[in-house]
């Protein structure tokens, strides 16, 4: 299954009546949840403040949701597009720990271009620029959770 696939499911769980859904195929699980005003904080589910949660059958540490969604929008930031993750998982910046990365701030890139990776469920899924600009800010560390729609990137068009 991938990134693609599973964006599908998690709007079509998003548009329906469903609660709940859980996907086989192969060695490969996955269950989709809507969130509960109280979500469930046990180490074998991660917790995500939107729409839809993703587990699989092995463990998983709890991943907290970031906080920045609070802080009052920048007009700075006016003009700006944001690169958004399309999945809950970890955020890596290079292919690997000794490459360099795939783009730093002041970097001009291209639509397609890859600007980071994202580790879920032992899958490497890149995330493309869907167009061209400059990075103006990176909003994530390397090795960092990331959450469903959450911030990554600000690009100048």
């Amino acid at each position: 299954m991938n990134l693609k696939e599973i964006q599908q499911l998690i709007d079509m769980i998003n548009n329906s009546d469903l609660d709940e859904a859980t996907i086989e195929e192969g060695d490969f699980k996955i269950t989709l949840k809507r969130s509960s005003a109280n979500p469930v904080t046990n180490n074998s589910q991660p917790v995500s403040t939107h729409a839809v949660t993703q587990t699989v059958s092995a463990p998983q540490p709890v991943i907290q949701p970031q906080v920045k969604d609070s802080e009052p929008s920048k007009p700075m930031n006016e003009g700006l597009v944001e690169i958004r993750s399309p999945i809950v998982g970890t955020f890596y910046r290079a292919p690997s720990p000794e490459a360099d990365a795939f783009v730093n701030v002041n970097d001009r890139i291209e639509n397609g271009q890859v600007l980071c990776i994202i580790e879920a469920m032992k899958l490497m899924n890149e995330i493309e620029s869907d167009f061209s600009g400059s990075i103006v800010e990176i909003l994530v560390e390397n090795g960092q959770p990331v959450e469903y729609d959450q911030v990554l990137f600000l690009i100048k068009p």
